[in-house]
């Protein structure tokens, strides 16, 4: 019977050594959901539509708690939410990130622009909020080594009508975006842009209804649902010059922003 006891406890201590393992993996999962769900989620600048204002390469902490939750506020929006907990409205001038309405497995990063039931009008490259114009300081010529499209930027300050102020970047004042209809924002939707006007798909671009075309002919974004709104843009964790992702730190020294990190979103 003491031989039998001796040979079984090593293989019970390892089992027991697994399964400690096993619950140490889960409870750190578990709070990994939690944070990324109800705390903060990380994200990456996948383009230059949010320019000068965010790079591509930027890394940022998106706070999940400022507009409260929705569904989306879960991975794979699995939690039985029906609209909005705890909801806080966004303010005019926060850079959010939400869930593209025509696909919810995309995720997109603008600035809130119009609130629900603003007019919302580009004309000559101006924006109008309420049939008034926003107004804009030039601050500088961009050459076109820095250039997007291979031409001089105009860098501007607006100013929104609640008093934020932030950069934009214009390419030109007749692009396809600068002059558009007058959009009206519906109850629990908001209009967003992106910073580089000329470069941004967003709430100025519709969706294209017809079913029949390509799919990559229905790019839009349109209004945004309030409940698609994922978080605001804290701030800027870390960021390289977009040759380094966040996974290779034997390139950090030579591309890291040292900058840019720790940077307060405005």
């Amino acid at each position: 019977m003491d031989k039998t006891t001796d040979t079984e406890l090593p293989e019970n201590g390892a089992v027991n050594e697994w399964m400690e393992l096993v619950k140490t993996a889960i409870l750190a999962v578990l709070i990994a959901v939690i944070i990324r769900s109800f705390l903060f989620e990380p994200f990456n600048i996948p383009s230059g539509s949010m320019k000068p204002n965010l790079l591509v390469g930027d890394y940022l902490f998106v706070s999940k708690f400022s507009y409260g939750y929705t569904r989306f506020s879960v991975p794979y929006g699995v939690a039985p939410i029906p609209s909005r907990i705890w909801d806080k409205e966004p303010t005019r001038g926060d850079i959010v990130v939400f869930k593209l309405p025509t696909d919810t497995s995309v995720d997109y990063i603008k600035r809130v622009i119009g609130m629900p039931g603003d007019t919302i009008q580009m004309r000559n490259g101006q924006l109008f909020i309420n049939r008034q114009l926003v107004p804009r300081e030039f601050v500088q010529n961009i050459d076109t080594d820095q250039s997007d499209h291979g031409s001089i930027i105009r860098e501007y300050v607006q100013t929104l009508p609640n008093g934020v102020q932030f950069n934009i970047w214009e390419h030109s004042d007749n692009g396809r975006l600068d002059n558009t209809r007058l959009f009206t924002v519906p109850e629990g939707h908001y209009f967003v842009m992106g910073d580089n006007r000329d470069a941004s798909v967003d709430s100025r671009v519709f969706p294209n209804p017809d079913p029949l075309m390509p799919s990559h002919n229905n790019l839009g974004v349109g209004f945004v649902p309030y409940e698609n709104i994922l978080g605001r843009a804290d701030i800027i964790f870390f960021s390289t010059n977009g040759s380094a992702a966040l996974w290779e730190p034997w390139k950090w020294p030579w591309t890291i922003r040292y900058e840019r990190l720790f940077n307060f979103i405005k």
